[in-house]
């Protein structure tokens, strides 16, 4: 049987081992803190095909400029000196343009929708007890003009990628989603948009993998790869030597410190998100929503509430500062007849693999003959788990892919 080492217990590293313990790999999954412990844990759970465009569009330029003036904007970079970040900012804003955001549109659709495809096939049975739910995902607006505005962005996504909401004006928002208050200017539906509970959601394919032979190894470090030529025969960690066949790195937002390792740079920004989970308010919404002109993002579960996003690029920083959970607060109050539980269950922030092109990072690594990538998923890591996790184990032993890999491949940059 050969032998997978996954670096990284995430839910790209999980979704992979899952598969890959599928198509009978013997797999091990190591990851330096707990399994699922990352940016894994306390996301909004979306699973979102209506995410096809990317962060770097026609006119992302000058509001984000805007709101680096502004004291506490969703939007944060926190000044320092920091080439890599600069570099990243600069590609970024090369890609903000139409023929750009169209093509990795295009790409993100036929992953977001394979993976929505997937998702929708293994809650019936493989990953029961995520809270899964398939209610769609409103997009709501405060103003008038912001909501007419987003008028011309669902006429594209029709139009390019056959996407269609339905949009409500304030009266019919409230009669559809009585937990918003009245005096909104009105929301767009995105019908086939789902969600789960991301926690739960890990302990599901930790079962799956355990139950399929697989092993996971909590508090082990990858230290670095035990070559002969081009080819990895072994991953070195804290706690010893594993032999590998192949191996899987899927460290999210921490990959660009193993450039050294894998021969290549993948230029990785940690983009750092926050979210506050509590027990459901008495009047608690029913459909998942983001308030796109706070920046503030919804999720009700049957078990708590969450109400999560923001951006903010502080490199590798653990602090959880006040005034970001506050920003959350804050923009939910606006919308909500009861934006918060009785009380406060968990506050939490993690690094999203943020990617200046917006595809992933799926493929073999050009100077290893064994050595698989999975990273960059930005904002989409649910989203994007299990097509990502079935086209690792498709490229590893041969299969024809279920999607065209080549617009993740590794080397494109």
């Amino acid at each position: 049987m050969s032998r997978l080492i996954v670096v990284g217990g995430g839910v790209i590293g999980a979704a992979s081992a899952y598969y890959a313990t599928r198509a009978g790999w013997q797999v091990t999954v190591i990851d330096q803190g707990k399994f699922g412990g990352g940016c894994s844990h306390g996301n909004c759970g979306y699973v979102c095909p209506s995410h096809v465009l990317p962060l770097a569009a026609p006119g992302a330029i000058w509001p984000a400029m805007k709101a680096l003036l502004q004291k506490n904007s969703a939007f944060k970079i926190r000044m320092r000196f920091d080439p890599a970040l600069w570099s990243w900012l600069m590609r970024f804003a090369m890609h903000c343009n139409r023929r750009d955001m169209l093509v990795t549109g295009r790409a993100l659709q036929t992953i977001l929708d394979a993976s929505r495809s997937l998702y929708g096939e293994l809650m019936k049975s493989e990953l029961a007890g995520c809270e899964w739910e398939e209610r769609g995902l409103l997009f709501v607006f405060q103003t008038q003009a912001a909501f007419d505005h987003y008028a011309h962005t669902d006429e594209l996504l029709r139009r390019e990628f056959g996407l269609a909401a339905v949009p409500y004006d304030g009266k019919q928002l409230v009669e559809l989603e009585p937990a918003l208050k009245t005096g909104l200017a009105g929301a767009w539906h995105y019908e086939a948009d789902a969600h789960l509970r991301p926690d739960r959601l890990m302990t599901a394919w930790r079962r799956k993998i355990e139950a399929g032979g697989g092993a996971i190894k909590e508090q082990t470090q990858f230290l670095e790869f035990v070559r002969s030529g081009c080819r990895v025969t072994g991953v070195r960690t804290s706690q010893g030597v594993l032999e590998a066949d192949a191996v899987v790195v899927a460290t999210g937002a921490w990959t660009p410190l193993l450039h050294e390792q894998l021969g290549c740079c993948v230029p990785i920004q940690p983009g750092k998100g926050y979210s506050i989970t509590m027990p459901r308010p008495r009047i608690c919404p029913k459909i998942p929503m983001i308030f796109e002109e706070h920046r503030v993002a919804i999720t009700p579960l049957e078990s708590c509430y969450r109400i999560g996003s923001t951006m903010e690029f502080a490199g590798y920083d653990v602090e959880l500062r006040g005034e970001r959970l506050a920003l959350l607060k804050n923009g939910a109050d606006i919308y909500l007849h009861e934006p918060f539980g009785e009380r406060v269950l968990e506050q939490w922030a993690g690094w999203r693999p943020m990617i200046f092109d917006g595809k992933p990072v799926i493929g073999p690594v050009p100077a290893l003959d064994n050595v698989y990538l999975a990273a960059g998923h930005g904002m989409l890591g649910v989203s994007l788990a299990t097509s990502t996790g079935k086209l690792v184990t498709e490229l590893m032993t041969g299969q024809t892919p279920h999607i065209d890999p080549r617009p993740f491949r590794v080397d494109r940059f």
